[in-house]
């Protein structure tokens, strides 16, 4: 971009190859990048990018105006927030378990003088064993 003495922009015109338009087209359509995407990345307009859209999509017609989704992303979204919160109940609920099972331990240890944490006069179950050489 070119700058005046005054520090104002002024805006040069842009020229983009039918290639180029074809490719953000076709990364359009196939789902690759949205239009706000494309206008970061590139530097385009979106208006611009639309109406090359509108001139060489393979989908569009004559009279039919092309909408893109971005609910789709708000509503991926929400679904990633819900999963986080049904994992966020169920990990509360294990450590409910937990702390139960603990409190459990501790009145077992107080009422019948058992260590149940750190009893070692348990046999050691089947899969544990040492095993010897043959």
């Amino acid at each position: 971009m070119k700058m005046l003495k005054t520090g104002k922009r002024i805006n040069s015109h842009r020229k983009f190859s039918e290639e180029f338009k074809r490719k953000l087209v076709d990364d359009f359509e196939k789902g690759v990048m949205s239009v706000p995407q494309m206008q970061k990345l590139y530097g385009v307009c979106n208006a611009l990018i639309y109406r090359w859209i509108y001139k060489y999509s393979t989908y569009n017609e004559k009279n039919i105006r092309i909408v893109e989704m971005k609910d789709s992303q708000t509503h991926r979204l929400k679904e990633l927030e819900e999963k986080v919160k049904e994992l966020e109940r169920t990990v509360g609920q294990k450590q409910i378990m937990i702390d139960y099972l603990e409190k459990m331990i501790d009145l077992a240890k107080e009422t019948y003088s058992i260590d149940i944490k750190k009893n070692s006069n348990t046999p050691l179950s089947g899969g544990s064993k040492p095993t010897g050489k043959r």
